[in-house]
């Protein structure tokens, strides 16, 4: 089992359910680099929470879906925490489409968030390959309940964009597994209630919908993600924690 503290981890998308990982792997020791696209506000807010809680925390402003701002996202990772040995990409929007508001922009939309899941695995692993000992890094990214054989209506380019994070997650624990680093991906249901949604609403049209009636708790997401870091023959898996939200199958939305 891998020793957590000490070690550096990347968090991308940083809010709600972010904030949360990133709150339970700064009690674990594990150094911080939250990453954040426009949320400056939030991101400053989360790293003054947690710089007591660790040794070194560091903001970090870049677009994953631009090359360049995610090398230099890398680089001043290390030269601010000294190890980079985890990735937890949590970094994506939910864009509602309606079949007939369908376009290249939509399309190009979502995409951009797959883009930036493989940019940032990518060059992290390679940093990662130069880490000591038999597992030398572990990268989680993040899809949804509904990407693999269930879909639901009118998030059409969102969900392939998440099903391509899924199929990614196998290919790269395939490429990466003799260089010792760890490729996973967590599916969640319905989490958090979007400020835009009432709260009736909410409950009625997706919650109810859980096999279990309730959200899928973003504490024990953020404890399986510490299980998975510490693990050191765990890899290629796509884990729904979705109050069997999947056992329910597609539904208009």
């Amino acid at each position: 089992m891998i020793e957590l503290a000490g070690k550096g981890v990347i968090v991308a998308g940083a809010r709600r359910m972010g904030a949360v990982v990133a709150s339970r792997l700064a009690s674990e020791g594990v150094n911080l680099a939250i990453t954040y696209r426009s949320s400056r506000k939030e991101a400053e807010a989360l790293r003054e929470g947690l710089s007591d809680k660790v040794e070194r925390v560091t903001l970090i402003q870049a677009d994953l879906a631009n090359e360049a701002e995610v090398k230099k996202l890398i680089q001043k990772t290390q030269v601010d925490l000294g190890d980079l040995s985890f990735v937890v990409n949590l970094a994506s929007d939910f864009p509602r489409t309606p079949y007939d508001s369908l376009n290249s922009e939509s399309w190009d939309e979502a995409m951009s968030f797959a883009k930036g899941s493989y940019l940032l695995a990518l060059h992290a692993s390679r940093v990662m390959m130069s880490n000591s000992g038999p597992t030398r890094g572990h990268i989680i990214q993040f899809s949804d309940w509904a990407s693999s054989e269930t879909p639901y209506r009118n998030y059409l380019p969102y969900l392939t964009a998440k099903a391509s994070i899924e199929f990614m997650t196998r290919a790269f624990a395939v490429e990466l597994a003799e260089h010792g680093v760890l490729v996973n991906t967590i599916a969640p249901g319905p989490t958090m209630r979007p400020p835009d949604i009432e709260e009736a609403v909410w409950r009625k049209a997706v919650v109810d919908h859980t096999p279990l009636k309730r959200e899928s708790s973003t504490e024990e997401m953020a404890e399986f993600i510490v299980s998975l870091l510490r693990s050191e023959t765990i890899t290629g898996e796509v884990v729904r924690v979705d109050s069997g939200r999947h056992l329910a199958g597609a539904r208009a939305e």
